[in-house]
């Protein structure tokens, strides 16, 4: 596994090229395409949330589904994780400058998804 340094300086782990699709739209999917990815995504672009207000926003995902996607996530240098020496343990989760750079993404789903359900409600209504 590579790493990179962020703009901030954190040096983050990267999938190296030989594990990437050629195709850019497939390595996207590769990265977010999971359910669970897009929602983390969603619930760390405004900011740093720790692991149970992760699973609370998300909903119905089981622990051991999340850990396994937050660290696929972090493997992919699209979130930081930090673990603060404490009891009981805290860990927080943030998105790298590579993690924010998805956010252009993010809001053209948003709007997308916008636009959808007002057409079914027209249609609903009709």
């Amino acid at each position: 596994m590579q790493t990179a340094s962020s703009v901030s300086g954190t040096v983050i782990p990267m999938l190296s090229l030989a594990d990437l699709p050629a195709c850019p739209v497939e390595t996207t999917l590769t990265l977010i395409s999971d359910k669970w990815k897009v929602l983390i995504l969603r619930d760390l672009m405004p900011g740093t949330k720790r692991f149970g207000e992760l699973k609370k926003s998300i909903g119905h995902v089981s622990q051991k589904v999340l850990t396994s996607q937050l660290r696929q996530m972090e493997e992919s240098g699209l979130l930081t994780r930090k673990v603060y020496a404490e009891v009981p343990p805290r860990v927080e989760y943030t998105l790298t400058d590579l993690g924010c750079s998805l956010k252009p993404i993010m809001d053209a789903m948003w709007t997308w998804g916008e636009q959808y359900q007002e057409q079914v409600r027209k249609c609903q209504d009709a």
